[in-house]
């Protein structure tokens, strides 16, 4: 009776063995590339609290996150109201809004961004400002004494460049964000919005109540990702002397000539911001999968 009671103890801890996953397995469930990440910013965290010139660079850099920050915000709100309204257009069965969207979507996508925030930093926006100064005889004849002054005094070196980094960001990421609208109006399935108009809702109706909001739980990766690229991307203003932490690196380093510890510091403070934002974006999404099960 015993040696039946020791065999079924020794059958049941080896089931239990079998059972429990071997260290290989348990190695390789690890995400060892989040641990590399981890010891890196420890190391860097060491090295700006006990090394001098690391120390330095950073208290130097971090003047010009709060530009960084703001910008990038700030051009992501308006781009993701202005692709919303692109990405309703794309969709649209007017003729006229769709081609208008998607001659837009199409230029911007197709000029390099660098080369879009020259154009619309140093020609788009002074072309506009001398535009609406022409205009100034138009309401002066019409008696718009208010309208025409206010037009005449209009000038282009009055608007900061911080203003035009955020334009320029703004109109770039719009067409980007327009695609992603478009993709995730068109994956809610079509016989949603034809059950809706059975129903007696209007257009605007379904696809404010039934189709936007699948869309937007479906495009949620995809809104976050461009979040994600839009603050990297935010570093191109540095080239219109826009003072962030890339345009603060170079006047640190080209002053101190310390290279090594300013842009490892800059790109150290870049890649923890975006890694807290895709840890983020990943909790969000979750919890609206979440929420989304029955």
């Amino acid at each position: 009776m015993i040696a039946k009671n020791v065999k079924k103890v020794d059958l049941a801890v080896s089931m239990i063995a079998s059972q429990r996953p071997s260290l290989r397995e348990r190695l390789r469930t690890i995400p060892w590339w989040l641990v590399a990440i981890f010891g890196l910013a420890l190391l860097t965290t060491w090295a700006v609290t006990t090394q001098p010139a690391y120390a330095s660079a950073f208290n130097y850099i971090k003047a010009g996150l709060s530009v960084t920050l703001v910008t990038t915000l700030v051009s992501f709100a308006i781009s993701t109201l202005a692709g919303l309204f692109l990405g309703l257009a794309r969709v649209s069965n007017n003729l006229f809004w769709n081609n208008v969207s998607t001659f837009y979507v199409e230029v911007i996508r197709g000029i390099p961004m660098l080369v879009l925030i020259f154009f619309i930093a140093l020609v788009l926006i002074p072309g506009v400002t001398l535009g609406l100064k022409n205009l100034a005889p138009v309401f002066q004849s019409a008696g718009l004494i208010g309208i025409a002054s206010s037009l005449q005094e209009l000038q282009t070196s009055a608007m900061p460049m911080n203003i035009r980094a955020i334009i320029a960001l703004s109109i770039t990421y719009s067409a980007f964000l327009a695609e992603i609208f478009r993709a995730g109006i068109q994956s809610v399935d079509r016989g949603q919005m034809e059950a809706a108009r059975s129903q007696g809702m209007t257009y605007p109706q379904a696809m404010h109540y039934i189709i936007l909001p699948q869309a937007l739980r479906n495009v949620l990766p995809a809104l976050g990702n461009d979040f994600i690229s839009l603050l990297k991307d935010s570093s191109l203003v540095s080239i219109l002397a826009v003072r962030d932490i890339t345009q603060v690196a170079r006047l640190y380093a080209g002053s101190t000539f310390e290279y090594n510890t300013t842009y490892t510091t800059l790109a150290v403070m870049y890649l923890t911001m975006t890694i807290l934002l895709s840890f983020l974006v990943k909790f969000i999404e979750r919890r609206m999968n979440s929420n989304a099960k029955p």
